[in-house]
């Protein structure tokens, strides 16, 4: 076969090629534009980060952003399915559709443009968890200290940015754990010294352990939290986000809020 006819065929099947992909990509960009029509609404989230999601004695899950959810898809006329979710597979989970979003004390802080996202609908931080009887008293006392983190956590991310790479530096070893679950069982065995986390989802870990464990004073970050979709989702995240400003209009937010936390946590602005 000549040169130029070669040309010719590798030519074709480059211009066969991306008109597969533009058809794919329409295709699939119409499904997510869609998505909104669908009568199911599939929220992802850890089963192990209480009081936001979590599965109780009963086998049931709970969780105050499952409350939300649940509201939100009466409200939307959709029937609410619950996907657990391994944490670090969530993007994976939500760009093949097996989520229609991602719902789980989800921090919009440092992923501002890797998803489509709801207005924040709350404030939170990351802290420090000891034992009440270590002689840690703050985080300049975790030098040298084995520290556990949840994979791909808010509280991994903080420490590992510019802003903290000098107390990642004085650690001994931070290390990742798949659940916090997990992490206060090391602690609680003396397997590690701290445990970094959310603030609520600490409170909750330690609730009714006061005597055991301590929450430290110093702050790692703040952070908002959000609901968050795949990035052309942007339908059903305006759906989500008006549902959600119509519960906070009516106090049912508030209500939820009150359920989990004793206040209103409510931050959602236009």
């Amino acid at each position: 076969m000549s040169m130029k006819k070669i040309k010719i065929s590798l030519l074709i099947v480059i211009a066969l090629l991306i008109a597969v992909l533009g058809v794919y990509s329409a295709t699939h960009n119409k499904k997510k534009s869609s998505d909104n029509k669908k009568a199911t609404f599939t929220v992802g989230f850890d089963q192990n980060f209480p009081p936001f999601g979590y599965k109780d004695k009963n086998g049931e899950f709970k969780g105050f952003d499952i409350d939300l959810a649940r509201e939100c898809a009466k409200r939307m006329g959709k029937k609410l399915v619950l996907k657990p979710i391994d944490w670090d597979s969530k993007d994976i989970e939500l760009e093949t559709g097996n989520i229609d979003c991602i719902w789980n004390g989800f921090t919009i802080d440092g992923r501002e443009n890797s998803y489509a996202w709801t207005k924040a609908y709350m404030d939170n931080s990351q802290v420090f968890v000891v034992k009440k009887d270590s002689n840690i008293k703050n985080s300049k006392d975790l030098a040298g200290k084995v520290v556990d983190v949840q994979m791909d956590s808010s509280a991994e991310t903080a420490l590992k940015s510019d802003d903290h790479k000098e107390l990642l530096k004085s650690f001994s070893k931070m290390q990742t754990v798949g659940d916090y679950n997990t992490a206060m069982m090391d602690l609680d065995s003396g397997a590690v010294d701290a445990v970094a986390m959310d603030v609520f989802v600490a409170k909750d870990q330690i609730k009714g352990k006061e005597d055991k464990f301590v929450i430290l004073e110093d702050k790692i970050s703040s952070e908002k939290y959000g609901v968050g979709f795949a990035k052309n989702n942007t339908k059903l995240r305006d759906l989500v986000e008006k549902t959600l400003f119509e519960m906070k209009d009516d106090n049912t937010f508030a209500r939820i809020s009150k359920k989990w936390f004793k206040t209103d946590v409510c931050i959602l602005e236009k």
